[in-house]
């Protein structure tokens, strides 16, 4: 079973959107993959946890985060093999852990967290919470976005990830985001 947790070998550079709900991370990789001619691999969870919604009228349990783990690291697997260049991740098992963590009383599942951990990206883009909230089926905590953001931001700084803040406008967060990867793909040659 651990095997659905592991990144594939893969010859892209790969980035991942990171931060609270409703902070323009699917937007960026959208926006990123675009410019790139690339591909995006967009949030699992999000797919998962509607149909769940839809069908059932109840919302995340910790029994789901396996499966939503599962399901986000056989899309960026498959997702991976078709750019030599960069894989834009709307999200990954670290933002799982943190998700986990803060919903579930400081627990998440001991695989999960192992491979939130060992899986390799080369930049995370921070996505701070100046941008405005978006209500919808799944999004639950408007009131707490300061403190997700801590959270976010905590795991990347305790675990040692190299990540970039992304705030502002649109326009500027993709600028930005857009230099930084720019300078991975000339150190890559």
């Amino acid at each position: 079973m651990e095997e659905k947790f592991k990144q594939e070998p893969s010859n892209c550079i790969k980035v991942v959107l990171f931060g609270p709900e409703s902070t323009g991370k699917t937007t960026i990789s959208r926006q990123l993959a675009r410019h790139y001619n690339s591909v995006w691999v967009p949030e699992y969870a999000r797919e998962y946890l509607q149909d769940k919604w839809n069908n059932e009228r109840k919302t995340c349990e910790p029994k789901d985060l396996l499966p939503i783990a599962i399901g986000q690291m056989k899309l960026e697997n498959e997702l991976a093999q078709k750019t030599d260049s960069i894989l834009i991740c709307d999200t990954n098992l670290l933002e799982t852990k943190v998700y986990s963590e803060t919903y579930y009383k400081g627990t998440c599942d001991p695989i999960l967290e192992t491979y939130a951990l060992k899986n390799s990206y080369d930049l995370y883009f921070l996505t701070y919470i100046d941008t405005p909230w978006e209500a919808d089926d799944l999004r639950d905590k408007p009131d707490e976005r300061e403190r997700m953001f801590k959270a976010f931001e905590t795991a990347l700084i305790t675990h040692k990830k190299p990540y970039l803040l992304l705030k502002g406008t649109n326009k500027e967060r993709l600028s930005l985001a857009i230099k930084h990867i720019d300078k991975l793909l000339t150190n890559k040659t």
